[in-house]
């Protein structure tokens, strides 16, 4: 990832993304003992891509603070799908923590299906102290179990969009909203999951990579449903 492919410029470490997110010193403290923990237990775990490492704030921490700015002000309860090493849910919790924030999440979960990657979560979460669940086990059998909506849901990286949509239906209400991290395919990905699915969405562009959007869900319905 060069500058010049990025609207926010080079975030090239913590002051850089401090300047260009606006936030407290105290929210700065927990994302950097996240970014440590990430460098320290990427070492036995693949958290991100190994390239990735060495342009972490850009590649990962902002690649996720900038779902912020789409997050309704009336959101109370957080979903995070396929959370692996925590981008974007556990960023978005750290930034929602920020005693500045406007509000304060009832709920904030994070479903991750890999013990080791949520033996880390877990430990991100104990060390920064924010409040977060983390949810360990296959997201089909999480909704069957433990059922709930989410006003707000993201992923990452999980899954092309036809093969992603059925696992946000079962979270999904009609007051939620998704907010999924995608590349250039973006457009394509969207296409293919109109032939099994009515929604209503948006693509943004990203503030990350020029090619990447985030296509935001307000409204999904399964064509077999009516």
């Amino acid at each position: 990832m060069t500058a010049n492919t990025s609207p926010l410029g080079d975030i090239s470490g913590p002051d850089s993304f401090q300047a260009a997110f606006n936030v407290s010193r105290e929210t700065m403290a927990r994302l950097k003992i996240y970014a440590g923990l990430v460098r320290d237990w990427q070492k036995t775990i693949n958290l991100v891509a190994p390239s990735t490492l060495d342009h972490l704030w850009q590649r990962h921490f902002a690649d996720s603070a900038q779902i912020l700015a789409q997050i309704p002000e009336t959101a109370e309860t957080y979903l995070d799908l396929g959370s692996g090493g925590g981008f974007p849910g556990l960023v978005l919790a750290i930034l929602l923590a920020d005693p500045d924030h406007s509000s304060s999440p009832k709920a904030f979960r994070l479903i991750e299906s890999d013990a080791r990657k949520a033996a880390f979560l877990r430990e991100v979460v104990r060390q920064t102290d924010v409040p977060v669940d983390i949810l360990c086990g296959r997201i089909e059998k999480i909704a069957i179990q433990d059922r709930f909506d989410s006003d707000v849901i993201t992923a990452r990286a999980l899954a092309p969009l036809d093969r992603l949509l059925p696992l946000i239906s079962p979270f999904f209400s009609v007051k939620s909203k998704a907010l999924l991290l995608k590349g250039r395919n973006a457009a394509a990905e969207i296409e293919a999951a109109e032939k099994n699915w009515r929604l209503v969405c948006d693509l943004v562009p990203s503030l990350t990579d020029r090619d990447a959007r985030l296509i935001v869900i307000s409204d999904l319905q399964a064509k077999s449903e009516g």
